[in-house]
């Protein structure tokens, strides 16, 4: 969890400040606007349903999809479908190789590859 949510704390507290300073008006450029989406998108996959809680696995997998920026395509008002449809994704293709071993606290580049392409199918639905 560590390891994936490292850069989460610092990204949020730049799209709430980016976010404060556009409410002021004017156009912002490219960037910044990326970075905004990013944070709303972040927001958005760290809120749960009350009484159902995530497994560990699965809030890794999908804490990974958000601060690697793997939901750019996927409307904002669309996240949580999205999450639903990556950890159904998940469970049925890949329980066995990556989210028993993240369970075990184990994150190789094998399994953040196997992440990215599970989560880039479930994007690709929003193009």
């Amino acid at each position: 969890m560590k390891k994936v949510a490292g850069t989460l704390k610092i990204d949020q507290a730049q799209f709430r400040e980016l976010e404060s300073f556009t409410k002021f008006g004017g156009d912002i450029d490219p960037v910044t606007a990326r970075v905004i989406d990013k944070g709303r998108k972040n927001e958005r996959l760290l809120i749960q349903p009350q009484y159902k809680p995530l497994a560990v696995e699965e809030e890794v997998a999908v804490i990974y999809c958000g601060t690697k920026g793997l939901l750019e395509n996927v409307p904002v008002d669309k996240v949580a479908e999205f999450e639903k449809l990556f950890l159904q994704l998940l469970h049925a293709r890949h329980q066995a190789d990556v989210l028993d071993p993240i369970r075990q606290g184990q994150l190789t580049d094998e399994i953040a590859e196997k992440i990215t392409a599970a989560a880039q199918e479930i994007a690709a639905r929003y193009n």
